[in-house]
């Protein structure tokens, strides 16, 4: 069983949270590889950063456009690339991969496992609910587990490590379409006529929201 954990990064430096998730990732029992996945060379020192982390056994680094700014779907697909080298995936509970590690489960057909503070086993765990009044025990059945680590209950992983920086391949993006038929009519629409020379007024607006009686009374001044 391997677990792969998912960094959450400035891409030149990782965020704290990672080092808190690696925590709980670890106490899974199996080898922790880390996954950092941007745009631009600060994504290389932020893996660097990754291969020093105690506990850590290799660093996938996947560079592109499609990761770059923080998008959900293109990393959610390189996650489920990845897959099936992996028992478990885990990432800090924080607004990003709250839009990240949801659609991962989904793709891979599997509950997810939202906000623990606690492991108890490789596949049981606590987590709160009712707005932390109470302490949930979930054990999961499913053979790849999707976990986010509510970090504020687990200490920070130091360093110390010196693991091997592999780079991942990366995935297809599933927005690419969207974003060039985007792009396509951004490019259709041609810009706005300038004014005519000279045009005492210029009337712009909601058309239909007004009448063409209500339009001249304007432009003549009535009342």
């Amino acid at each position: 069983m391997t677990t792969l954990l998912i960094a959450e990064h400035e891409h030149s430096s990782l965020k704290d949270s990672t080092n808190k998730a690696l925590t709980a990732a670890t106490q899974l029992g199996a080898e922790v590889h880390v996954l950092v996945a941007g745009g631009g060379e600060g994504t290389k020192a932020a893996a660097a950063a990754a291969a020093k982390l105690a506990g850590v056994t290799k660093v996938l680094v996947a560079e592109a456009d499609a990761y770059a700014h923080d998008l959900a779907e293109p990393l959610a697909a390189l996650i489920v690339a990845l897959a099936p080298g992996y028992d478990a995936f885990v990432a800090p509970a924080t607004s990003r991969f709250k839009n990240v590690m949801p659609r991962v489960a989904a793709l891979l057909d599997v509950m997810q496992v939202s906000e623990i503070i606690k492991v108890v086993s490789p596949d049981t765990f606590e987590r709160p609910i009712y707005a932390g009044n109470a302490i949930q025990t979930v054990k999961s059945k499913d053979a790849k587990k999707v976990i986010t680590v509510r970090t504020s209950t687990f200490q920070a992983t130091g360093g110390g490590g010196s693991a091997p920086i592999e780079n991942a391949a990366s995935a297809a993006d599933p927005t690419a379409h969207h974003s060039r038929r985007a792009s396509d009519r951004r490019r259709a629409i041609a810009p706005p006529a300038a004014p005519a020379p000279g045009a005492a007024e210029v009337f712009a607006g909601p058309v239909p929201l007004i009448s063409p009686l209500r339009l001249a009374a304007i432009h003549f001044g009535l009342r």
